[in-house]
């Protein structure tokens, strides 16, 4: 099969970041590898990467990129030294450190690629400053914790000319493509509305912030772990998963799991920026916590809706669903057959009939399901060898040959695509937190909650929700002091 070395989505979505590129006015540093040189590595030659995050998912990817065979481990970075023993063990001559901003600045020569594996807060921070430096970037889904932040990153890829990937290993999959491949052949007609639906949170959501501060382990440097976050006490259980579940540090289930699933529609259906956004979220009883407002945290399930405009053609629904909700079961599957994967999955409905897939894209399926061994439609589309598990080889393979090269233009996630993807995903967020903003009430007690009963209105380049000035305090956060983004 011959290699389509520049898929049309991808083109499309470069096209459609540039022509935001006035939202971020005034961001034109000179890449610093231009000025000392292209950073083009020979195919002979192995990728020299840094990990920075190197406990858990971390430890995956560094395990992942290593195992390609075409790079090796010069420096590994994580703040909490007993999440990162197995990384340290598995690459001894790595050079070791806390702070990222160390090893940049004493590794840099040294290094070609970067992985950062860290809670969402720090994705954007660390990923801008190797990118700065002219080092290729695999950043871990979400792209970023607030939409600014995402934009950033996006535009900042293609003015450093680097080569980036996001860490939702399922875009490298069989799936993805073989549902464009079913929809650009018609067989589902026009599409009308998408059903996306997760079981998670598996980790506390709705529930207020511990009153009890503890001491932080010997081994973790909990002031290095906060970062951007504003300034706090350690607390109990919040690391190594838990902090998922907090604004501060996490984007909830939404932020862990939709770019894993929200990304094959997102990429069949060829989508951009969203018109609008509502919510409705859940609220639960946990133990002595009492249904009540906990900004701090998450809601424990949430539904949200977005709307795109697509020119010439019905405006899509795009529903996404947590904590368990699911939506009504398609008439056209059988009782005994099981609905995506089960606790997560995808359902596109169009004019002419309907498919759905399980996490990552997986089995995807035409409904009724016995059509789906009927169909045979040519494959059009580039194919990664080994499907999701060669994402990490797709993005050593594109950070060898270079920016431009053909290896670049089949990467499966580069932030060209993952950008607008986590923006599209974050727009949710926007929506839940406009839904928990409350004012004291002018007359009486209690408090409103304005946000509640609105459709958010987006302006997608200009990154504002403009009919309710308050939502857009949650598109780019402040930062605690002395960290600064750097653009």
């Amino acid at each position: 099969m011959k290699k389509d070395n520049k898929p049309q989505d991808q083109n499309s979505r470069r096209s459609f970041i540039k022509a935001s590129a006035t939202a971020l006015a005034g961001f034109y540093l000179v890449p610093r590898h231009v000025l000392g040189g292209p950073g083009f590595i020979a195919p002979s030659d192995k990728l020299r990467v840094a990990g920075i995050g190197v406990g858990g998912m971390g430890y995956n990817d560094v395990r992942g990129t290593f195992n390609s065979g075409k790079a090796d481990f010069i420096a590994l970075c994580d703040v909490d030294d007993t999440r990162a023993k197995r990384a340290v063990e598995d690459h001894p001559k790595a050079k070791y450190y806390r702070d990222y901003r160390e090893m940049l600045d004493k590794e840099h020569q040294n290094i070609d690629a970067i992985t950062i594996s860290t809670p969402d807060h720090m994705h954007a921070i660390q990923a801008i400053a190797a990118m700065q430096l002219g080092k290729h970037v695999y950043v871990q889904k979400p792209l970023s914790h607030d939409i600014y932040e995402a934009r950033v990153l996006t535009q900042a890829a293609d003015r450093y000319k680097v080569v980036t990937q996001m860490g939702n290993q399922g875009s490298s999959g069989e799936g993805v493509r073989k549902m464009m491949e079913w929809y650009n052949a018609g067989l589902i007609g026009e599409a009308t509305r998408v059903y996306c639906w997760t079981d998670r949170p598996v980790w506390p959501q709705g529930i207020p912030w511990p009153k009890e501060s503890a001491t932080p382990p010997a081994d973790l440097d909990w002031d290095l772990w906060l970062g951007t976050a504003p300034q706090k006490n350690y607390v109990a259980n919040l690391i190594p998963f838990n902090w998922r579940g907090w604004w501060d540090y996490g984007t909830g289930a939404l932020g862990d799991m939709a770019c894993h699933i929200m990304e094959p529609p997102f990429r069949v259906l060829g989508l951009g920026y969203p018109e609008s956004a509502e919510c409705s979220v859940g609220s639960v009883y946990i133990g002595e916590f009492q249904r009540g407002y906990f900004p701090d945290s998450c809601p424990p399930s949430s539904h949200i809706t977005l709307k795109f405009k697509r020119e010439g053609k019905e405006d899509l629904s795009f529903h996404w669903m947590d904590g368990g909700i699911q939506p009504a079961r398609p008439e056209e599957l059988g009782p005994n057959e099981v609905m995506g994967d089960g606790g997560n999955g995808v359902i596109i409905e169009g004019t002419k009939g309907k498919m759905m897939c399980g996490t990552y894209g997986r089995n995807p399926q035409l409904l009724p399901t016995s059509k789906t061994a009927e169909i045979n439609v040519p494959e059009t589309l580039y194919r990664v060898p080994n499907g999701d598990a060669g994402h990490y080889n797709n993005w050593v393979e594109a950070c060898i040959e270079g920016y431009g090269s053909n290896a670049y233009n089949n990467l499966s996630s580069p932030f060209s695509i993952a950008g607008p993807l986590t923006e599209s995903v974050l727009m949710g967020n926007l929506a839940i937190r406009s839904y928990d903003y409350r004012i004291p009430r002018t007359t009486g007690n209690g408090f409103d909650y304005p946000g509640r009963g609105i459709k958010l209105v987006w302006d997608g380049p200009n990154m504002k929700v403009t009919n309710f000035d308050p939502a857009n305090q949650f598109v780019k956060r402040e930062y605690r002091e002395g960290w600064k983004l750097g653009v």
